[in-house]
C-alpha cells in the first residue's frame, strides 16, 4: 500500500468524525447556552414572585406618604383650633419629618429617580409651610387657623400641589411592574 492511499484513507475516516464531532460540539454548547438562559428565566420568575409584592407594597405606602402631606390632607388631618401660629408650624414640619421618616426604607424598592422625587414633594411642602408661615406678621400672636388659611391660599395660587408630580411618577412607575 503506498504512502499516499494510506493517508486518504486515513483521511476519510478522521474528516466525518471530526465534522461529526463539531456538529456534537456546537450543539452542545447551544444546548448549555438555552438551559443556562431558561435558568436565569426561571431565577428572574422566582425572584419576581417575592420582589413584586415587595414593590407594590412600596409603592402603596410611599403613595400614602404623599397623600398624608399633602397640604390639603394634613391641614385637615392636624387640627389648628387651640394652638398659636408657631405651635401648628412646629407640628406641621414634624408631622411631615416623622411621615418621611417612617416610609424612608420604601427607597430601596423603587428608581431613584422616583425615591427623588418623593424628596422633592416632601422639600415643596415643607417650603410652602415654611413661607406661609414667614408671611405672617406676628405670627406668635396669630391663631394656628390664620397659618392654615395661608397655606390654603398659597395651594390655590400655585399651578399644582407639591405632591401631585411625585404622585404621577410612582403610579407610572408602579403601573410599569405589570
Amino acid at each position: 500500500m503506498d504512502s499516499t492511499t494510506y493517508l486518504f484513507d486515513l483521511l476519510k475516516t478522521i474528516l466525518p468524525a471530526l465534522i461529526v464531532a463539531g456538529a456534537i460540539f456546537f450543539l452542545f454548547r447551544q444546548y448549555l447556552e438555552k438551559e443556562q438562559q431558561r435558568r436565569l428565566i426561571e431565577l428572574r420568575l422566582d425572584s419576581s414572585k417575592t420582589t413584586l409584592p415587595l414593590r407594590l407594597q412600596a409603592y402603596e405606602r410611599v403613595t400614602l406618604l404623599l397623600e398624608r402631606i399633602s397640604p390639603n390632607n394634613i391641614l385637615v388631618r392636624l387640627s389648628s383650633a387651640g394652638q398659636n401660629a408657631v405651635e401648628y408650624h412646629r407640628l406641621l414640619q414634624q408631622e411631615i419629618r416623622s411621615e418621611f421618616e417612617h416610609n424612608f426604607s420604601q427607597q430601596l424598592y423603587m428608581s431613584p429617580e422616583a425615591w427623588g422625587q418623593v424628596k422633592q414633594a416632601k422639600e415643596d411642602v415643607l417650603t410652602m409651610i415654611n413661607r406661609a408661615f414667614h408671611g405672617l406678621s406676628n405670627p406668635a400672636q396669630l391663631r394656628g387657623t390664620e397659618l392654615a388659611k395661608r397655606i390654603l391660599e398659597s395651594l390655590m395660587t400655585d399651578a399644582a400641589d407639591p405632591t401631585a408630580q411625585a404622585l404621577a411618577v410612582i403610579k407610572r412607575e408602579a403601573a410599569g411592574l405589570f
